[in-house]
């Protein structure tokens, strides 16, 4: 039976309309949504459009360019971008390269939609290898098909191997005239410098906060949602300078506010959505800081914590507020998000606190940061961060306790209670002098002062006592003279600055001098060194002998070793670790004899 009209025309019934099927749009992120299609959209890169505007205009384009920058500043948008100007023909198809391109002709359309032929993308991360690159170099040699120029555009492409990198050279080197290439790149100290040289790189900058708090303004009102200014500007704060990620959390800050019926972003949102911690509360929290009040300080830490504040969230606030702090102090307040009374405390807290206290709350800070970040209990670790910098708010910095030293005056303790358990602990002692030689002070009484003795008696007092301390004393200035006193002179009378020796072998003239002079720079008496006579004692390298001889016959006179001996006549006593030590042990008395 068939299904055609005249079967309602022959019962006097109008053929139904077959209603049009609607087909549902997919939703785009605002990320694709609001990628830009022309050079006036895309923001912070003023220079590098400023030098491709030139580029083009003088014509001086090169054959390849290196887009490089962290991740969602612009640098696959940048390619197309920059694809578009070289390929459009303008709406009335006799226009050249422009850095503005219309974006009605079919280049242009082609190219933002992906589909134009002598455009070809790649992505280095899925085609690393040669054989990928084998098949651009045998596509270069044949023109465009219906462009300018036939494009490349290589996103990732320092994940391109190492062979791959080397097969592309000489192609990037003499590409034909018609070929340009466009590199993306979020790593590029992994891109060989044989390729850098070959290409004209260009940086991408992270956008500023402001900007993208901008952005982010305008996109909130095309798309008809109400956003609270602070709410922006969290977000931007976030994005860290990405206008990706900035566009990912606004995206869900959307869909996050829907849900709860409103429809508004709202800053409490934002702060709830990314575990953020309240500004307002972050400064609360370093004023209790600085008053180093730690009752207060615990409720304002469980307060963050519970309502959704992470740990190592609530010690970046900090960080970046101390961070602040010392900026208003050098005169280089750069955060236009601020309010005005955030920005009357910190110009507060910046009079208050000085340099070294700055930087030592910042090297504390920095420390529970990376303790809250690898400890298995972040919130425990960032209580105990947090009271460790309270204790240390009142220390003194390292000049002011040199200062306390030199005077001979004790640090002082910041409360009551931590002088009385300071008083409890400390021993009971009269206080020593500092050891730093200082003009006496007006309270020093002239009783106390000791007489002064008698100059030849002070500098006796200061010359070597024995010969060990006359060698000890060339041993810092000559190994070869530590040698001659230990090895050739045998002793027969010390009596500083005189010493009488007979030689175990011939002393050069001129050792002896240098000997004396040390001696006499060491200790400023002018000493004597003569041959003596009488009985000498032996030499230090001789006693030594004598003290390891007398340890070895000490040990053959054992009854145990003579047994054994009897037992084995041609047995021997070998030297080992103990008669060595034996020996040096005995040695050490060597002073003694001086």
């Amino acid at each position: 039976m068939s299904d055609s009209p005249d079967i309602f025309a022959a019962g006097g019934v109008d053929a139904p309309i077959d209603p049009v099927p609607v087909v549902a749009q997919p939703y785009r992120v605002l990320a694709r949504k609001y990628r830009p299609s022309s050079f006036a959209e895309l923001i912070g890169q003023d220079a590098m459009v400023q030098t491709l505007g030139n580029a083009i205009k003088r014509d001086r384009l090169a054959h390849a360019f290196l887009m490089t920058g962290v991740r969602g500043v612009g640098k696959t948008s940048t390619a197309r971008l920059i694809a578009k100007a070289l390929n459009c023909i303008g709406e009335d198809g006799q226009g050249g390269p422009t850095i503005d391109p219309c974006g009605k002709c079919e280049p242009c359309r082609s190219i933002a939609e992906g589909s134009f032929i002598d455009v070809i993308e790649m992505d280095a991360a899925s085609h690393t290898g040669v054989d990928d690159v084998r098949e651009i170099i045998e596509a270069v040699r044949y023109s465009s098909v219906s462009a300018r120029y036939k494009i490349y555009i290589i996103d990732e492409v320092h994940m391109l191997s190492k062979n791959a990198f080397n097969a592309l050279l000489k192609t990037l080197e003499e590409p034909p005239a018609h070929v340009k290439f466009i590199f993306a790149t979020t790593e590029v100290n992994k891109v060989p410098i044989t390729v850098l040289s070959r290409c004209q790189r260009f940086d991408l900058k992270r956008i500023k906060a402001e900007q993208l708090s901008t952005h982010f303004a305008n996109i909130v009102e095309k798309e008809g949602v109400q956003a609270e200014q602070e709410a922006l500007d969290l977000i931007a704060q976030a994005a860290e300078g990405s206008v990706r990620d900035g566009l990912s959390i606004l995206d869900q800050a959307i869909a996050h506010a829907d849900m709860e019926g409103g429809g508004d972003v709202k800053a409490s949102q934002i702060r709830e959505m990314l575990g953020l911690s309240d500004r307002s509360a972050v400064r609360r929290l370093f004023g209790l800081l600085l008053e180093a009040n730690s009752q207060a300080l615990l409720d304002a830490i469980d307060e963050q914590y519970r309502v959704g504040v992470e740990p190592l969230s609530l010690m970046n606030g900090l960080l970046s507020l101390s961070h602040q702090v010392t900026l208003y102090k050098v005169g280089r307040a750069n955060d236009p998000t601020l309010s005005d009374q955030a920005k009357a405390q910190l110009g507060a807290w910046s009079d208050q606190l000085s340099y070294p206290v700055l930087h030592r709350l910042w090297q504390l800070l920095l420390k529970g940061y990376e303790e809250v970040q690898q400890a298995h209990m972040p919130r425990e670790a960032c209580d105990m961060a947090l009271l460790r910098v309270l204790c240390a708010a009142d220390m003194p910095d390292p000049g002011e306790l040199a200062k306390m030293l030199l005077q001979g005056a004790s640090p002082a303790v910041s409360t009551p209670n931590e002088t009385k358990s300071a008083a409890l602990s400390a021993p009971v002692h009269q206080p020593q002098p500092a050891p730093v030689a200082h003009a006496p002070t007006q309270t020093a009484q002239p009783e106390q002062i000791t007489p002064e003795k008698p100059e030849q008696e002070t500098l006796t007092n200061s010359l070597p006592q024995n010969f060990q301390d006359v060698i000890d004393i060339i041993g810092n200035v000559s190994p070869i003279l530590e040698s001659i006193l230990i090895a050739d002179m045998r002793i027969v009378s010390f009596s500083a600055p005189v010493i009488e020796y007979q030689s175990a072998r011939q002393i050069a003239a001129s050792d002896l001098k240098k000997i004396a002079d040390a001696l006499k720079e060491a200790t400023g008496a002018i000493w004597t060194l003569q041959e003596g006579q009488g009985e000498a004692k032996p030499s230090i390298s001789e006693q030594a002998q004598l003290d390891q001889d007398a340890a070895t016959q000490a040990i053959l006179d054992t009854p145990l070793v003579k047994a054994a001996f009897e037992a084995f006549p041609d047995a021997e006593l070998l030297e080992n670790d103990t008669v060595q030590g034996q020996s040096e042990s005995l040695s050490e008395s060597r002073s003694s004899q001086a």
